[in-house]
């Protein structure tokens, strides 16, 4: 598979990479070992970038994560996040204190079985505490040789630029798809201006961009999409609507809407690196097929005539937080 460059400082990744945190938790119940042969073949298809964060399963996806490469570290762009602590009674917070960044830090290396991690993001942002501090603290963790790389997750342009001027940043991961596109108006440039890398986190809209995705009645009570406003209700139907008009370009072009909006995605720079996520063999290969489709200016032009800006009904999440800080 194709490499991209994340940041000004060399991050080599595949094109595409493979977020594992459905494995462990939000969207119904995993397999391990499928998920470990998941993880196996991605790396065999040249798919070395893998996303995991220490909140997912309260760390068992890390530690399934661990497992999986244990074998096969070498090949791997390891990628995990720190900043958001749940509590025993499922609540969460956001800690962003350099005295648990210290600590959150060597848990995930004990987690993942290494010993050091590739690119360590902050996965949100407390505004409680300057992102100055926060960044200086991740410096540290680069300089201790723990850390290669720091990412943010879902901050504003601003903080980005504040960011940066502590310790240079690789990626900003942040939610981006041809449903998911207000980033495009000041933080993509933002980013390219600073040379940080765009990691773009539910690239298929969380399986609404996929002919597989089933209506909100009919997913596990556990999966968190039962409760995704744009799955239920009106909105449901229209975005349906709107993921049909793609499906008609993908079929003209003889693919799947998985695969031409991931085409799509990117087609928008090399310093764009989607990174769907699954637990299943099939899809993998269909979503890693999407790295040698390139589409033509007119079949450009027609998914964003299907998707224009802002046609998307509904918030990305049940409880829309203040996430871009």
């Amino acid at each position: 598979m194709n490499r991209r460059t994340l940041g000004l400082n060399g991050l080599r990744v595949s094109a595409l990479g493979l977020g594992c945190m459905g494995m462990s938790e939000f969207y119904g119940r995993g397999d391990e070992r499928e998920s470990v042969a998941v993880i196996h073949r991605a790396l065999d298809l040249g798919l070395n970038f893998l996303d995991t964060a220490d909140m997912y399963g309260s760390g068992a996806n890390e530690e399934l994560v661990g497992r999986a490469i244990k074998d096969r570290r070498g090949e791997v762009v390891l990628a995990t996040k720190f900043g958001i602590r749940r509590d025993e009674s499922g609540g969460r917070s956001i800690d962003n204190s350099p005295e648990y960044i210290r600590a959150a830090c060597d848990a995930s290396l004990r987690r993942l079985g290494v010993d050091h991690i590739d690119l360590y993001y902050m996965h949100r942002r407390n505004p409680d505490v300057p992102v100055e501090e926060s960044v200086g603290a991740m410096a540290e963790l680069v300089e201790q040789g723990k850390v290669g790389h720091l990412g943010l997750s879902e901050v504003s342009a601003d903080t980005l630029r504040r960011a940066v001027a502590v310790h240079p940043i690789a990626a900003l991961q942040s939610e981006y798809s041809l449903f998911t596109r207000g980033l495009e108006t000041e933080i993509r440039p933002t980013a390219w201006e600073l040379g940080v890398g765009l990691v773009a986190y539910s690239p298929i809209s969380r399986g609404l961009l996929s002919a597989a995705m089933p209506s909100a009645d009919e997913l596990s009570a556990d999966d968190f999409r039962r409760r995704m406003p744009r799955n239920t209700g009106e909105n449901a139907e229209h975005n349906r609507a709107l993921a049909a008009e793609v499906k008609k370009v993908a079929d003209a072009a003889g693919l799947t809407t998985a695969q031409i909006s991931l085409a799509w995605l990117l087609a928008q720079g090399e310093d764009v690196v989607p990174i769907p996520g699954t637990k299943r063999l099939a899809y993998l290969e269909e979503n890693a097929a999407a790295a040698d489709v390139t589409l033509t200016p007119e079949q450009l032009d027609a998914l964003v005539k299907a998707v224009p800006v802002d046609a998307v009904r509904g918030d990305r999440y049940a409880v829309m937080a203040d996430i871009e800080r």
